[in-house]
Formats: structure tokens, C-alpha cells, sequence
């Protein structure tokens, strides 16, 4: 046995090991003190624990639980461990003293810690550099190119158009009438990713990620909490309950819900409970299509299947497995882009050639559409707030910037593939489907020997199969749906027999696209000569 010199010659330096906040280690000298369940953060005024001291010379452990701020209940564990433990009551007290300092000191650290965590809401100050540094990027030219390119170098690879066009959907958060954007894509193929990587870009006081919500804790945030926020939604195929309340705020920036409480003389009264927008919705989904209602209030993106775009996240895959990805350099930017977002301000925007801008006739929904087109060009001159000379409104006094063709020119490019899509009868799943299914028809045909020339151009759903590797119910639906648009028709085939199908078009994606490109070329073209007439 030590003795008590011995004991005591050995606590210089105690050591508290709070790697697991539940099961607590405190080794002083021959004492080793486990503290079981933790401490309670709440209630500065007592220090209550459930302690497990022991020695490393096989004596029996002794457990107890107390206040260690009670002097009555310390001394009785004190005289309770040197007996069962042979070792004097001085070195007892005194590995207890110091046990109560190492776990005040450990408790007030983490009090801050999830102070501070909790406050992530409120506003980074930006130093001087960091605001000058924020700014000289947004005066800089080029500054589309340079953001797309940066939020690339920021660790999201490839989806060059449809990264930019989020940014900016999410920059659009601070304005009052935000866009909304939806991405969709089939399981794995990296949809939640792209939303992840882009928002990781916004500032953390700006945004609000949610897993799982319901309904009415929607309506339990504060007033102001929600204003001027990005809600990303990880899975809208399981968010099924919040989907009303956001649609309301979505459209009525805000929303209000009454309740029947009881006061404390039990007398019931109504109590309403008011969150106030505008907020910027973010989402994915698997679906081939969602309830028309969310889907119209939204930008619908649908992400890169190809295998191009594979090829380019396994090799960032590689790159990051064999260490030759600069981290330090991503969150520099990363960081840099948060900080451009800092400083942007609200500000109105006046497009002087709205009545001029006018969207293809080949677009569903055009009302919903038109307003779409029309609010994301002012979002592209929001971000260019630091190029635009404010100017004021002689009769009203309000300070506005106004829109230039090419912020117009750099929209037109970037909702290309947004007003195509929302021209397109089928869904992505449909279209998807024909459009590879031309592509293998005309493989196919290629390689046909000269006698079987005349089987040019059809097709069985098996043979389809074998090659696409599909699903028959998958393929089933694809191809009710083709036919009902009239993409496909049947040529031959009895009941009993495969039926043989043919593309009634090979090109009618092609005259899509290049037509609604025309026009919105078109209009670019008008625009810039009557400028010039000017």
C-alpha cells in the first residue's frame, strides 16, 4: 500500500478525459474516478454526480452518489473511500477538490459551447479585409464565369449550369420574392449532394436544414426566425406533411395558425401563432413527377445521369483517395463565397425590358412560367448589385438598380434547359427513356447487314430490354406514355406475338431545343439593336 506522502507526491498534474460526455475519467495520482451518466449542465448553484472511485491495487471500487458542493456529503464519501481503499482522508479530499474544478471548468466550457452553437443564427461581423476582399469580387468582371467556375473549385463537380442556377436561386433568399428549386434525379446518382455542396456556400445564419419536420412545428418557430431563410428539405418524398405550410408561406409569405390553450386558472382562450417569410425552398426527389402545386411554385432541375458526368465525380473520387485534393483551398473559397453573400444587400430592380421579353408559346404554365423567367433575370442583377449605379425615382425617392442585356443574355443561357424541360409533354423518366432509346436504335441500325435493312427503325420491348436492362413494369409506363403523346407507334403485332414499335420523330427533341433557343436569341437580337438605335 502507498502511503499517504506517496499518494499525495503523485497529483500534480490530473487529468479529466471527456471523450465520452457520459461516461467521464479522472485519474489523480493512485485515484481513478469515473463519473457515471455525466453531469447536468442546468443548475450552477449544485454539482451532483454519480462517482466510481478505485486504485489500481485491486481493492473494490467504491460508488456513491452526491453533491459535490455539500461539504456533509463530501466528507462522508471522503472517510468512506480511505477505508475501503486504505488511503488517508487528505488524499481523498484532496483528489475531490481537484475533481471539482476540472468539472466546474468542463461544464461552463460546454454551457458556452452550445451557447455558441446555438447562436450560429446570428450574423458573422466581417473584419475590414474580409469585406474588402467580398467586394472587389463582386466588382469584378466576369463575375458569372468566375462563380461558376469557384463554386466547382469549392468541391461540386461537374453540373456546371444546373450549380450556377442554384447559387443564384439561393441568393435570391434575400430579396422578397424568392425562387424555389427542386431537384430530381433517380436514387444515388448524387442530387442531394449538388444541394448540399451549393448550400454549404450560403452562410450558416441564412439557412435552415431539415431532415424531418411535421406540420405544425412549422408554425413554433419565432416570428422573424424564418425571414429571408433557405429551408433545405434533404428528402421531399418523405416530407409529405410539411408540404402544405410551405406552399403557404411560399406564396402568402407567411403563415398563422390558431390555437385553444388553457391559462393557469384553467380558462380557455385562442392564442395565434404567426411565422413571417419570404423564404427560398430548396428539395429533392426521386419521383418522376410531384403534386402540381409544388412543382409549379418551383425551378425543376434534373440532374446529370450521363456517363460523362460520372466519369468526373470517380475521378474527384480518386484525386481525394490518393490526397491530392487541396482542402485548405476549397474552404477558402467556400468561405470567400459566404462572405460575397454577407454583403449583398436588398435592393429594388427595375428591368426596363420586361414588356420587351416574352417566352416561347411552347411553354406550359406560362403565366407561372413568365414569372419565373422574368423574377430569376432580376435575381442575376441582384448579384450584380456592386456593377449597377443606384439610382432613385424622381416622384417616390426609392433607391433601385436597374437590369442590362447581358444580365439578361447570362439568364437567357442559364433557363435554357429550365424552359425546355417546361415545354417537354413527357416527364425526365420519359424522355429520358426515348432519348436513349434513339440513341440505340441508331447504334443498331448502323450495324445492320444489308438484308435486314427493312427491320431499320423498329423495335420489340425486348430487345429494348436486353439492351437498356429496364424494368418491365418501368418500361411498361414509359412506353403507355409515349404513345399516348404520340412519340411511338405500334407497326406490327398480333395478340400472342411481340409487337413491334417505331419512333414516330427522331428529331423532335432537337426542334424543341433549337426553337425555343431561336426565340430567346431572337429577343436578345431585338433587344440589342433597338439599344443601339438609341
Amino acid at each position: 500500500m502507498k502511503t499517504e506522502k506517496q499518494a499525495l507526491d503523485t497529483t500534480a498534474h490530473p487529468v479529466l478525459d471527456t471523450g465520452n460526455p457520459d461516461h467521464l475519467t479522472f485519474e489523480i495520482g493512485v485515484l481513478q474516478i469515473t463519473i457515471l451518466g455525466g453531469i447536468r449542465l442546468e443548475g450552477l448553484d449544485r454539482l451532483r454526480v454519480t462517482l466510481k472511485i478505485g486504485t489500481e491495487e485491486g481493492f473494490s471500487a467504491v460508488r456513491h452518489n452526491l453533491d459535490l458542493y455539500n461539504d456533509t456529503q463530501v466528507e462522508k464519501l471522503c472517510r468512506k473511500t480511505a477505508e475501503r481503499l486504505e488511503i488517508g482522508t487528505s488524499v481523498i479530499a484532496t483528489a475531490l477538490e481537484n475533481l471539482t474544478d476540472a468539472l466546474e471548468a468542463y461544464r461552463l466550457q460546454e454551457i458556452e459551447r452550445i451557447a455558441s452553437a446555438g447562436n450560429k443564427n446570428q450574423k458573422k461581423l466581417l473584419s475590414p479585409e474580409e469585406i474588402k476582399a467580398a467586394q472587389q469580387y463582386l466588382k469584378a468582371p466576369n463575375l458569372m464565369g468566375r462563380t461558376m467556375e469557384d463554386i466547382g473549385k469549392a468541391g461540386v463537380i461537374g453540373e456546371e449550369n444546373n450549380r450556377l442556377l442554384m447559387y443564384l436561386i439561393f441568393t435570391s433568399r434575400k430579396r422578397d420574392n424568392p425562387l424555389h428549386v427542386i431537384s430530381f434525379g433517380s436514387s444515388g446518382i448524387g442530387k442531394t449532394h449538388l444541394q448540399e455542396k451549393v448550400s454549404a456556400l450560403i452562410p450558416e445564419e441564412d439557412k435552415l436544414e431539415i431532415t424531418t419536420l411535421s406540420s405544425n412545428a412549422f408554425y413554433y418557430f419565432g416570428q422573424q426566425e424564418l425571414k429571408n431563410k433557405l429551408i433545405l428539405i434533404e428528402d421531399l418524398d418523405g416530407a409529405e406533411s410539411v408540404l402544405y405550410p410551405l406552399r403557404e408561406i411560399q406564396s402568402k409569405k407567411h403563415i398563422t395558425k390558431t390555437l385553444a390553450v388553457k391559462n393557469t386558472k384553467g380558462e380557455t382562450r385562442t392564442v395565434s401563432l404567426k411565422v413571417e417569410g419570404p423564404v427560398s425552398v430548396a428539395g429533392c426527389t426521386t419521383k418522376e413527377s410531384l403534386y402540381e402545386d409544388n412543382a409549379n411554385r418551383s425551378f425543376l432541375i434534373h440532374i446529370d445521369e450521363s456517363k460523362e458526368q460520372d466519369e468526373k465525380i470517380m475521378a474527384y473520387q480518386r484525386a481525394d483517395s490518393a490526397g491530392r485534393i487541396d482542402k485548405t483551398a476549397q474552404y477558402e473559397i467556400a468561405e470567400l463565397l459566404k462572405n460575397t453573400q454577407r454583403i449583398l444587400k436588398p435592393v429594388s430592380i427595375r428591368n426596363p425590358y420586361a414588356e420587351q421579353l416574352k417566352i416561347p408559346d411552347e411553354v406550359f404554365k406560362p403565366r407561372r412560367s413568365n414569372a419565373h423567367y422574368l423574377a430569376f433575370i432580376e435575381a442575376v442583377t441582384f448579384y450584380h448589385q456592386y456593377q449597377r449605379a443606384e439610382e432613385a425615382d424622381k416622384e417616390t425617392g426609392e433607391i433601385y438598380i436597374n437590369t442590362t442585356l447581358e444580365d439578361i443574355q447570362e439568364a437567357n443561357k442559364l433557363m435554357k434547359e429550365v424552359l425546355i424541360r417546361k415545354s417537354d409533354p413527357l416527364n425526365d423518366a420519359g424522355r429520358k427513356y426515348l432519348e436513349w432509346l434513339k440513341t440505340w436504335l441508331n447504334k443498331r441500325d448502323k450495324a445492320l447487314p444489308a438484308e435486314a435493312k427493312a427491320k431499320a427503325g423498329s423495335f420489340t420491348n425486348k430487345e429494348v430490354r436486353q439492351f437498356l436492362r429496364i424494368n418491365p413494369s418501368n418500361q411498361k409506363r414509359y412506353m403507355v406514355q409515349l404513345q399516348e403523346y404520340d412519340y411511338v407507334k405500334k407497326v406490327a403485332g398480333e395478340k400472342g406475338k411481340p409487337h413491334e414499335y417505331r419512333i414516330t420523330q427522331l428529331d423532335e427533341y432537337e426542334q424543341l431545343k433549337n426553337g425555343i433557343t431561336g426565340i430567346l436569341d431572337k429577343i436578345m437580337s431585338g433587344l440589342a439593336g433597338a439599344k443601339k438605335q438609341k
